[in-house]
């Protein structure tokens, strides 16, 4: 018996915090929610979680300063990350890669798209 997947998901608007975490708790995941980028370099540090789900426009530490911080920690450097944002532009995209993230992903996106970029990781 496998234990669950646990998703970090950083976000700051309630609204995408609560649908991410609804699609994927539906989908059998665990979930642990931060507000900014700093609270979710703090705890990907202490929770180790499977994969991290970063928006890029948050008060307090942004995803982009988040990615960086935690790919250069050794525990974390194998962990997926995937920006969530509603910055469509492919600088932001070739941004994203360069600092290590795993994929990218377009709001307003399907709920399929959030599973399917897990599964394939």
């Amino acid at each position: 018996m496998s234990t669950k997947q646990t998703i970090l998901i950083a976000d700051d608007s309630d609204t995408q915090l609560m649908h991410l975490k609804g699609i994927l708790e539906a989908a059998g995941y665990n979930t642990v929610t931060a507000r900014s980028g700093n609270q979710a370099i703090i705890a990907s540090e202490k929770m180790k979680p499977d994969a991290i789900m970063l928006d890029i426009i948050m008060e307090d530490g942004d995803g982009y300063k988040a990615c960086r911080t935690i790919k250069k920690n050794p525990a974390l450097t194998n962990t997926p990350i995937f920006m969530v944002s509603s910055k469509s532009n492919p600088v932001d995209r070739q941004w994203a890669k360069q600092l290590g993230a795993t994929d990218y992903i377009v709001k307003p996106y399907e709920d399929s798209e959030i599973l399917d970029k897990l599964v394939n990781v």
